[in-house]
C-alpha cells in the first residue's frame, strides 16, 4: 500500500506548510497562480506563509486550452531564468488545470523539485489535487502527457470556494456525485438530500470524498486495477470535453462528467448490471442539476474517435467503468460502438 500525500485543512494546513518550510529550508519558493487565484487567493496565502527565503510568482492564463506543453516550456524557461534549483519549492495555487500542470512541471524540472498543491476549486479539492496524477493535454486529447508523482502535501481551505461562481462549484460537485456512485450508497443518499450547493454545506462532503479517493488510490497508485473506478463518467466525459475543446467551445470538466455518468449508467443498465430503477434515479438527479450539453447526432463519430484514445483502453477495445449498483463500480468492461451510440443518442433525444 502506498502512502498518499498528507492532506491538511484550514489553519492546520498553514501550520504544516510553515513547518515544512522551516524544516526543509527551500532555496526559493515559487507560487504558480492564474489571473483569478493571483487576485483572489494569493493575498490571503502570502500573508500566512512564514519564510525567510525569496518568494517568486509565476502566472498563467486560466482555462483548459492553456494546459499544454507550450505553457510548460514557457514555465520551465521562467524557472531557469529565475535560477530555481533543485532545493526550491513550487506551490500550485488553483484549480485542476493548474494543479495537474504544476505537478507535471515540478516533476520534470531538473528531474524533480518539491511541490505542494493548494486547490482553490471544488473540483481540485476532491479530485485533481489528490492522488498524484499530473499531466497536460496533447492538442485536444485530455491528459495524454503526464506521470504519477505525489506532492509533499495538499492544503484544503474551504474558504477559497467563496471566490467561485456557481458553475464552478457545480462542476466540482460532479466528482462528489461520482464518489457516491462508485463507492458508497449512503454517501450518495446524503449528497442528493442536500438543499443547496453552497460552501457551508460542502465541507463535510469534501472530507468524505477525499477519504474515498485516498482509500482507492492507496490500494492502486498507478491505476493498474481498482483506481480505474475513479474514471466512472470520464470515458464519455473526457471525449466530449475534447470534442468541444477542439471546436474552441470548451465546457467545464464537471459538465462532461455529468453527461458521462448519465450515459454510462444507461450502458450499465443495458449490460444487465445496474437496475432500471437506479438508472432512473441517477439520470433524474443529475439532469436536474446539469443542463443538457448542446450535442447533435452527427457529432458522434468525432466523439468516438476521442474515446478510442482513452488511456484505459486495452488492445484497441474501449474499456468502461460501469455500475453494478449505486455504490459499487466495475472496471475494464468492453462496450461496442453500437451501444455507445445508442446511449449517446438517448441522451441527446431525452427531454
Amino acid at each position: 500500500m502506498n502512502n498518499i500525500n498528507p492532506i491538511y485543512y484550514g489553519v492546520e494546513g498553514l501550520k504544516e506548510l510553515n513547518t515544512f518550510i522551516q524544516n526543509n529550508k527551500p532555496s526559493k519558493i515559487v507560487l504558480l497562480v492564474d489571473e483569478n487565484t493571483h487576485e483572489l487567493c494569493y493575498p490571503k496565502l502570502i500573508t500566512d506563509i512564514q519564510a525567510d527565503t525569496e518568494i517568486e510568482i509565476l502566472e498563467i492564463e486560466s482555462g483548459e486550452n492553456n494546459k499544454n506543453l507550450y505553457i510548460c516550456i514557457n514555465l520551465w524557461e521562467a524557472l531557469t531564468e529565475l535560477k530555481i534549483d533543485r532545493k526550491a519549492l513550487l506551490i500550485n495555487v488553483g484549480g485542476g488545470v493548474l494543479t495537474d500542470m504544476g505537478g507535471f512541471i515540478a516533476s520534470c524540472y531538473k528531474r524533480g523539485i518539491n511541490f505542494i498543491n493548494v486547490p482553490t476549486t471544488l473540483l481540485a479539492m476532491v479530485d485533481a489535487s489528490i492522488g498524484g496524477k499530473t499531466g497536460v493535454d496533447l492538442g485536444s486529447h485530455k491528459n495524454q502527457i503526464g506521470n504519477f508523482v505525489l506532492p509533499k502535501m495538499v492544503l484544503v481551505d474551504v474558504g477559497f470556494l467563496n471566490t467561485l461562481p456557481y458553475e464552478q462549484l457545480l462542476s466540482g460537485f460532479a466528482e462528489i456525485l461520482k464518489h457516491g456512485l462508485i463507492a458508497d450508497k449512503k454517501y450518495w443518499q446524503k449528497i442528493i438530500e442536500l438543499d443547496k450547493i453552497e460552501t457551508e454545506h460542502l465541507e463535510e462532503l469534501i472530507k468524505i470524498s477525499i477519504e474515498i479517493k485516498k482509500n482507492v488510490v492507496s490500494n492502486d497508485f498507478t491505476e493498474t486495477g481498482l483506481r480505474k473506478i475513479l474514471n466512472f463518467g470520464h470515458t464519455i466525459g473526457h471525449a466530449v470535453e475534447s470534442f468541444f475543446l477542439e471546436k474552441n467551445a470548451p465546457i467545464l470538466h464537471g459538465e462532461g462528467v455529468a453527461m458521462g455518468m448519465i450515459v454510462e449508467s444507461y450502458i450499465s443498465m443495458k449490460k444487465s448490471l445496474l437496475s432500471y430503477c437506479e438508472y432512473e434515479e441517477i439520470k433524474s438527479y443529475i439532469s436536474l442539476l446539469f443542463p443538457k450539453l448542446n450535442l447533435k447526432k452527427e457529432y458522434f463519430n468525432d466523439i468516438f474517435i476521442f474515446m478510442q484514445n482513452d488511456k484505459k483502453n486495452i488492445n484497441n477495445e474501449i474499456k468502461f467503468v460501469l455500475l453494478e449498483k449505486i455504490g459499487k463500480a466495475v472496471y475494464d468492461i468492453s462496450v461496442d460502438k453500437e451501444l455507445i451510440e445508442e446511449a449517446i443518442y438517448l441522451y441527446i433525444d431525452n427531454e
